[in-house]
């Protein structure tokens, strides 16, 4: 049963930091050890886990952090809306301190009250790709997945799925 069900957003915060010392204990050696059969576990464990959990039940993702655009998406996001890129970027987004264009709020200017997406099949790159545990050579973004334990329960049951497959590893 997924974690979702279980407990808070908050919740699972503070049980992603109590469990981050075991975390980075095993990201260090799979940065290290780079095993071959990684992406194979991982998108299976990520299959697993989706099977459970429904992102519309959450959306944690849009509802706390912001995603890096692009410009393809800023394009794609201003064709949207019928507007300039220029006038897309004035009115929504900022350039943090990473020097990548974000959103100027959180949550998500076209999150719905009901968890759906406004501008779905214009969204940006990195919502589309979110919460990367299906994507190739998982070893290079395992700092980005230790914390987006703290805000993904998905991403959290696959770490924690992924701990109890170390002797595979």
């Amino acid at each position: 049963m997924s974690i979702i069900s279980k407990i808070t957003i908050s919740e699972l915060r503070d049980k992603a930091l109590k469990l981050a010392p075991e975390t980075k204990s095993l990201f260090a050696k799979l940065k290290k050890k780079k095993p071959k059969n990684l992406d194979t576990i991982v998108h299976q464990l990520h299959d697993e886990v989706f099977e459970e959990i429904n992102c519309l039940d959450c959306a944690n993702c849009c509802k706390s952090l912001s995603p890096t655009l692009y410009d393809k998406d800023i394009e794609r996001l201003a064709k949207h809306f019928k507007m300039k890129s220029s006038q897309f970027i004035d009115e929504y987004l900022y350039v943090d301190s990473d020097k990548d264009y974000v959103f100027k709020q959180t949550p998500c200017p076209y999150l719905l009250s009901d968890n759906y997406c406004l501008v779905y099949e214009s969204r940006p790159k990195a919502c589309r790709e979110y919460p990367h545990t299906d994507r190739k050579r998982f070893y290079q973004i395992l700092d980005l997945t230790l914390k987006n334990t703290e805000v993904c329960p998905a991403v959290f049951d696959v770490v924690e799925k992924l701990k109890n497959k170390k002797e595979e590893l």
